[in-house]
């Protein structure tokens, strides 16, 4: 994301969403209430009766729209903004939809900007050419690839396939494993030409035949491929390498990989000890009593006003403040949790709200945690 232009007086800013996060980031920043403008096409009331037809149904224009709609599709890459135009050539008060994709240019006029608002657009600013990631989990039968470009999760293929066991004969076995391997170099050397890494990883060998492979055929690819074990093949493979924080360096600067590696993190600290709260009270005291080290909130809840405070207090602190989508295995946790976690910097238990658990205060999750 690129900040164009700027004008605090007015509480304009234009913005270029230069990758598929940054839609992920102007849907969460935009709320309705606020003037959204870009360049459009719509419907021309005053073209002259000899214009063509094809020439007077559309015409490219900039609209201002007041929002009172926001959708983000994920899987098509756009994000539409619909409300009443208030700036234009023509049709001022009648409703539109601004339809953005990555690479287009969006002009957000906000009344003030919240905590919440300022840590969205911080982290596009920061995240300028966000590394594109492909992952595979992968075992003989059953194998997941999937690419990550910051927020962006795209499954690639799921390849599930029989393989011949001991009880057939070895040539068909031995033909069906070739065949396979076949397929997924196939599918790498695809869509890893533009990866800046790819990560393997499995239970068994077949990730270093792969590598092998690779080596033979494509050496530029098997340079930039890194190969890490794990438990499981398969989409449950690929979620367990994420939090894992096993393939930390080549997944470096993906945030769909910092974001399963920290919310493990606060369910490791929960189950472990006293280096974790929960819930947006708990969160908020931690906060107070400066013993955090990172603020998770999940997306739902930025916009959420009691959690508000707890995000200006964070930053006011320079504390590391992470937006967890709510989409995924990880959003799934951190809802379980309340919606808002802290990672601490040491031992530290809420002075004013019991856990109701036995033992250590953290030795098992909060009944209450979805408090207010």
């Amino acid at each position: 994301m690129r900040v164009i232009h700027r004008d605090d007086a007015t509480g304009l800013l234009k913005l270029r969403l230069e990758t598929p996060s940054d839609l992920w980031r102007i849907a969460r920043f935009v709320r309705p209430g606020d003037r959204a403008g870009a360049s459009t096409t719509r419907r021309d009331p005053e073209a002259p009766e000899d214009v063509a037809g094809a020439e007077r149904s559309r015409r490219r224009v900039f609209l201002t729209v007041r929002v009172e709609q926001v959708e983000f599709h994920g899987f098509s890459k756009h994000v539409r903004l619909t409300g009443p135009i208030v700036e234009g050539p023509f049709d001022i008060g009648r409703h539109h939809t601004l339809d953005l994709t990555e690479g287009d240019d969006v002009a957000v006029t906000k009344a003030r900007l919240t905590a919440a608002d300022r840590t969205i657009l911080e982290e596009g600013l920061r995240r300028e050419g966000e590394p594109t990631v492909l992952l595979a989990a992968v075992d003989w039968g059953d194998s997941s690839v999937v690419r990550l470009r910051g927020r962006s999760v795209e499954p690639v293929v799921d390849l599930r396939r029989t393989i011949a066991g001991k009880q057939y004969a070895v040539a068909q076995a031995e033909k069906d494993r070739r065949t396979y391997l076949e397929e997924l170099v196939t599918v790498l050397r695809r869509e890893g030409a533009g990866a800046a890494a790819v990560v393997l990883a499995g239970p068994g060998f077949l990730k270093e035949q792969l590598l092998r492979q690779l080596a033979e055929v494509d050496p530029p690819l098997a340079g930039k491929t890194r190969v890490y074990p794990a438990s499981e093949s398969g989409r449950v493979g690929v979620n367990e390498i994420l939090k894992s924080g096993r393939a930390t360096e080549a997944l470096r600067g993906n945030v769909a990989a910092e974001e399963a590696a920290v919310v493990e993190r606060l369910v490791r600290a929960l189950a472990g000890g006293v280096r974790a709260a929960v819930g947006p009270a708990e969160a908020a005291e931690a906060v107070e009593a400066g013993a955090v080290e990172t603020l998770l909130v999940s997306e739902s809840r930025l916009v959420d006003p009691a959690v508000e405070p707890t995000l200006e207090a964070a930053r006011a602190a320079r504390l590391a403040v992470f937006v967890v989508r709510d989409e995924g295995e990880a959003g799934a946790r951190l809802a379980a949790l309340g919606g808002v976690g802290a990672i601490l910097r040491y031992d530290w238990v809420s002075p004013t709200r019991a856990t109701r658990s036995p033992g250590s205060p953290r030795a098992v999750p909060r009944t209450d945690a979805s408090g207010p």
